[in-house]
């Protein structure tokens, strides 16, 4: 017989996010916090956190956090960047060794940049180059995954409580202005470094709680468009859908977020005529990037940050503001453990997106 506090269910799993919009860094110690209060939404199989604004000193050249299998992937990788890229730095990112997080990969982090003559060649702008350099690394290489590969940002996770992870990678030790956390409760995919949250693709991050039943035809459909869907969870196609419809489609987030939680038909005929072609384009022109099932997600992008729930907000998502800093969670105590007396907290509608960014003059 199971105690309380023993019982897992299938609409675990813990997000949670903190966002600066004055620009101010804090410390990881505050998302540290903030999800181990949702400790019993996970079971260990999988945590982690994305940070913005942690690598002032680099901040124009792109951060790849590496994962090696072994050192021969990390030979043939080293070598691959070493022909496309001007590696500035490199180094093991630093870790606390704790009993709680076990059988780690080698963990590199690369500050790189194009090498001139090989971006004018490929006649492709330095985003599209890099996102391509990233693909190649985790379709090809046999042991090497690239969890992130964006500017002024990381992605630090394990196979593990998202508080133990934590300690593992010192975040406390980083300060950004912005943070997403993820605590993971794996119903049908693998739990494996790689495979945990958050999911990147140069500065987009995602954390997300649910399942994706449309994943396959969502695969299929991004998959027509260059990117390689090889990580084992559903997650990892909301990224390379959110990054192809704002980066290559130039859609605003707004946008995005109206594609793949698509309001239903009916509510859209009861839209006034502006909204209702909008809309109606949008389902259109972009059906196969419709997200079904239940799900809510952060998705973290440099300079700001969005919250969504799926149409029929089927997963918890709790929002809250206190001067200029807003927090996001899968649960309110999450929040108030590290705010107290928020000015404002409320539970966004389903497919309403609540997108935050940078204020005008902050200064990352």
């Amino acid at each position: 017989m199971k105690r309380e506090g023993e019982v897992r269910i299938s609409s675990g799993c813990a997000i949670s996010g903190i966002f600066c919009k004055d620009g101010k860094r804090i410390s990881g110690e505050a998302i540290r916090k903030s999800i181990a209060v949702m400790h019993n939404r996970s079971n260990g199989l999988g945590g982690g956190f994305a940070a913005y604004g942690i690598y002032p000193q680099y901040k124009e050249y792109f951060a790849l956090h590496i994962f090696y299998d072994s050192q021969l992937a990390r030979e043939e990788t080293e070598r691959f960047l070493d022909k496309r890229f001007d590696i500035i730095n490199l180094s093991k990112i630093p870790v606390r060794q704790t009993p709680k997080i076990a059988d780690a990969p080698l963990i590199w982090r690369y500050f790189v940049l194009p090498l001139p003559h090989m971006l004018q060649d490929s006649q492709l702008d330095e985003d599209e180059y890099t996102s391509r350099a990233t693909i190649m690394i985790n379709d090809s290489i046999t042991g090497a995954y690239v969890v992130s590969c964006g500017k002024d940002m990381g992605v630090f996770k394990a196979v593990g409580y998202p508080e133990d992870v934590a300690d593992f990678y010192r975040i406390e030790e980083y300060e950004g202005y912005s943070w997403t956390a993820h605590g993971r409760y794996p119903t049908n995919t693998p739990g494996w470094w790689a495979g945990s949250h958050p999911f990147s693709l140069l500065d987009l991050t995602v954390v997300h709680n649910g399942e994706i039943s449309s994943y396959d035809a969502n695969r299929r459909a991004v998959e027509m468009y260059g990117y390689s869907c090889n990580l084992l969870t559903d997650t990892e196609v909301i990224t390379y859908i959110l990054d192809y419809l704002t980066r290559k489609q130039r859609l605003t987030l707004k946008e995005s977020s109206e594609v793949i939680a698509a309001p239903f038909w009916s509510t859209i005929a009861i839209k006034d005529e502006e909204d209702r072609k909008r809309l109606s384009y949008l389902r259109k022109m972009y059906s196969s990037f419709l997200v079904t099932g239940p799900f809510s997600i952060l998705v973290g992008f440099r300079g700001g940050m969005m919250a969504l729930n799926d149409r029929l907000k089927l997963r918890s998502l709790v929002a809250a503001e206190k001067g200029s800093t807003v927090y996001f969670s899968s649960e309110e105590a999450a929040i108030r453990v590290i705010e107290e007396n928020p000015d404002r907290i409320w539970a966004p509608q389903g497919g309403d997106a609540v997108i935050v960014t940078l204020e005008k003059g902050a200064d990352v």
